[in-house]
């Protein structure tokens, strides 16, 4: 029987798994023995190459793009492309985006292994559809200024695509989408000053991400959300801690100029309420064993709690007992999880 190859942390993780299940009596010394002979580790991540090295291609694409287009002779063809209708241009983007859709899903029932060539092309297609949708709104704009319908067209759009081709990749684009036409509408409604319904910006969006969590919550027994569940989580709660993170800085100031005047120490109640949000999120996350909920609670309460450190003290305290205070800040923290990953571990291991 060949061996299954697999990653380094796949193999710790069987490692554990057997050692707990043999513990526990679950498994025999000799079965044990043979699941761990079933598979070895592999020399290289190939995967992780192959993923960097498509992302890299992308780039080095789009900088040969860029390096085209600054040609002369280049030049002078776009100059004659300008004068082409803009619906012509949407009209193309549109069909090369469907070929692509078309491309990548067949890819993906052919070639399922080739995992990040597919997502390579699919994201392709979704730059192709951006200009679609962009170029329609030239076509169809009367110099109204309401771009954000641009945005929440690319919302139904890629959610559609999203949901019927099952891409957790289109999706991302879909909820990216979804911020950037709050974001814009909102503004477009107040004339883009300072404040919509006495919020600014980072008000706005913890508001925005208290409603998509809110609504991941109500759909997470539903069957053709259950593939986006966790995505559309983790969008969310970047959505609110961004957003909170923002706010315990320029606090529910509408412009920089209002912030250079005043002292950071006067905002001091956001910062509290930030970690008090981000405290909330790890305690429901411990209770109720919602990983996701407990990492983002204590990554961002710590984030929270360094901004607020310099923030109040890079200028009055002298730089040598200011990093000496960050260094033993970070060991205790270090020793502490080094002493939870050790407990763990003893819990996972046979005597």
């Amino acid at each position: 029987m060949s061996k299954l190859n697999i990653d380094k942390a796949e193999s710790e993780f069987l490692n554990k798994t057997i050692a707990h299940w043999h513990k526990e009596g679950m498994l025999s010394e000799d079965v044990a023995q043979k699941l761990r002979n079933s598979y070895e580790v592999k020399g290289f991540d190939w995967m992780r190459l192959a993923k960097y090295s498509f992302w890299i291609a992308l780039i080095c694409g789009g900088a040969s793009f860029a390096f085209l287009i600054v040609n002369d002779a280049v030049v002078r063809w776009l100059k004659q492309l300008y004068y082409t209708p803009d619906i012509v241009i949407s009209v193309i983007s549109a069909v090369a985006a469907a070929f692509l859709f078309y491309w990548g899903r067949r890819r993906e029932k052919l070639h399922p292994e080739k995992i990040f060539s597919n997502e390579a092309v699919i994201f392709t297609g979704i730059l192709f559809t951006a200009c679609c949708i962009a170029y329609l709104g030239k076509a169809l704009d009367h110099h109204s200024g309401h771009y954000s319908l641009l945005f929440l067209l690319s919302v139904f759009v890629y959610g559609f695509l999203g949901w019927r081709m099952q891409s957790r990749l289109i999706w991302l684009f879909a909820l990216i989408s979804l911020g950037s036409w709050f974001g814009t509408e909102t503004g477009y409604q107040t004339h883009w000053t300072d404040y919509f319904l006495g919020m600014n910006y980072p008000l706005r969006f913890v508001l925005f991400g208290v409603v998509l969590i809110t609504a991941c919550a109500l759909l997470r027994r539903r069957q053709w959300f259950s593939y986006f569940w966790e995505q559309t989580y983790v969008v969310g709660l970047l959505y609110l801690f961004m957003s909170l993170w923002l706010l315990s800085i320029f606090g529910n100031l509408g412009n920089l100029d209002v912030w250079y005047q005043i002292k950071q120490i006067t905002l001091f109640y956001w910062g509290i309420i930030s970690m008090c949000v981000a405290a909330a999120f790890l305690f429901y996350g411990l209770k109720n064993k919602d990983d996701i909920s407990r990492e983002f609670g204590i990554t961002f309460l710590i984030i929270y709690i360094y901004t607020k450190y310099f923030e109040y003290f890079w200028e009055s305290t002298n730089k040598t007992v200011f990093f000496a205070i960050l260094a033993a800040s970070f060991w205790l923290i270090g020793r502490k999880a080094e002493k939870i990953w050790n407990l763990k571990s003893k819990n996972t291991n046979p005597l």
